[in-house]
């Protein structure tokens, strides 16, 4: 028994550390890119900001985007849910040509206003990648597919700052309800590798800060005694029902408006136009290019996801816009990523939602922030470790509350098409 151990643990170490030659100068090279990519995508924002008048080329850019993606992309136009095919079937290809398409891409449409995220474009960045690295390396499909895990790990860990939920979030986005831990280690050191990299490179990403709240020993209900506080413990559950519904919302209004348009209109180089056209609409009719762009912070103190921490910081409606906007800019050609503009709706219907059921703003909107993300995803675990990783353990209990809500209550369509339902939800009910 000794012997069969030793020659166990012997051999798993030996192929962690084949792994890890391949997958550290993965993950630096990934790592440079998403800093690189970073820094583009702050230098157009504030070149944006500085010439509004860069938002009325919005629906040329996006017969730009178009056109480049029919000429050139062949399939990289499913984005992320190639990378999810990819790994499902190793025998798939994810060809790089997705990488500087994506990015020249992205850099296109926050330049000129579109309102979009910066996820999709790391993930697909690491994805194809990895892809790459395993044509070059000649693996089999099972190292393959394990390095296409690192590859998603690595881009969503520099990306946001948050290694252990980029590992995570790899592994859970593949299936709902289940998870395979297999590639658990490489995915993590892919994603700190990344991480720290990214990090080298000078890049700085946006802190988050959820007070302290008051924590006595007992709380008390009635006369009754508890060592939580029940009360916000049922609140927080009834707002991550919540945000899980408006996370469901989003991604059927998304898979909704690419449905329609491509269906109405028939020239697929118009489909960008009458989208940018309607973005640039709105915004006037709003009086606000708030929605537009990234949303992370707004030169002009206007609505943000840092200010939707504050009271007062954000409309009744502010998380509605974004998820308006958002869903024509990417159902309609553009590209980009979904997770921050998730993160904006979440935590400005967080601000909103404190006042009405008597919660701290900061709390909640935090707690949006990662469970409409959690549910559009459909990754509780990996949000709820990424609420960890951006505000600190204080609150884990109320993460987890409001993400695995989220999760239940977003039913089984997310924002990737290729992800497939390992466990139903509601375990008799039908996978819809």
């Amino acid at each position: 028994m000794a012997s069969f151990l030793k020659h166990h643990f012997t051999t798993k170490v030996v192929l962690l550390l084949r792994l890890s030659a391949f997958i550290v100068p993965l993950a630096i090279v990934i790592g440079l890119m998403v800093a690189f990519f970073l820094w583009l995508l702050d230098v157009v924002t504030k070149l944006r900001w500085q010439h509004q008048w860069l938002i009325w080329l919005l629906p040329f850019a996006g017969v730009l985007i178009v056109w480049l993606y029919k000429t050139f992309g062949k399939n990289s136009d499913k984005g992320n849910n190639l990378i999810i095919d990819a790994i499902q079937n190793p025998s798939s290809k994810v060809t790089f040509r997705m990488a500087p398409l994506v990015l020249f891409t992205t850099i296109i449409t926050h330049l000129f206003g579109g309102s979009a995220g910066r996820e999709g474009t790391a993930v697909q960045m690491g994805g194809s990648t990895a892809d790459l690295w395993c044509t070059w390396l000649k693996l089999n499909p099972a190292d393959k597919r394990v390095l296409l895990l690192c590859g998603m790990s690595a881009g969503f860990a520099a990306v946001f700052g948050t290694p252990v939920t980029g590992a995570v979030f790899a592994l859970e986005v593949i299936a709902i309800g289940s998870i395979k831990f297999d590639a658990l280690l490489p995915c993590l050191l892919a994603g700190i590798v990344a991480d720290i990299t990214c990090a080298a490179c000078g890049i700085h990403h946006t802190h988050y800060t959820i007070g302290i709240i008051a924590n006595h020993t007992y709380h008390s209900i009635s006369g009754l005694f508890f060592p939580v506080d029940v009360l916000l413990i049922i609140k927080v559950a009834i707002a991550g029902c919540l945000f899980g519904l408006t996370a469901a919302l989003f991604a059927n209004t998304t898979h909704f408006i690419k449905q329609k348009s491509s269906r109405y209109i028939k020239q697929p180089l118009l489909i960008p136009v009458v989208g940018g056209a309607l973005v640039i609409g709105i915004s006037y009719a709003l009086g606000t290019f708030d929605y537009m762009g990234l949303g992370v912070t707004n030169p002009n103190n206007g609505v943000s996801i840092v200010l939707a921490f504050n009271n007062g910081g954000v409309t009744n409606f502010s998380w509605l816009w974004k998820m308006l906007l958002t869903a024509i800019t990417l159902g309609m050609g553009f590209k980009g990523g979904e997770v921050t503009p998730l993160f904006f709706i979440g935590a400005a219907l967080g601000n909103v939602l404190a006042s009405y059921i008597g919660c701290p703003v900061d709390l909640l909107a935090g707690l949006g922030f990662i469970a409409v993300f959690a549910g559009a995803t459909n990754t509780p675990l990996a949000c709820t470790i990424m609420g960890v990783e951006l505000f600190g353990g204080q609150h884990v209990l109320y993460y987890a509350i409001a993400c695995f809500a989220a999760y239940y209550c977003s039913g089984h369509k997310g924002i990737y098409s290729s992800q497939r339902v390992a466990v139903n939800k509601y375990n008799n009910l039908p996978n819809k």
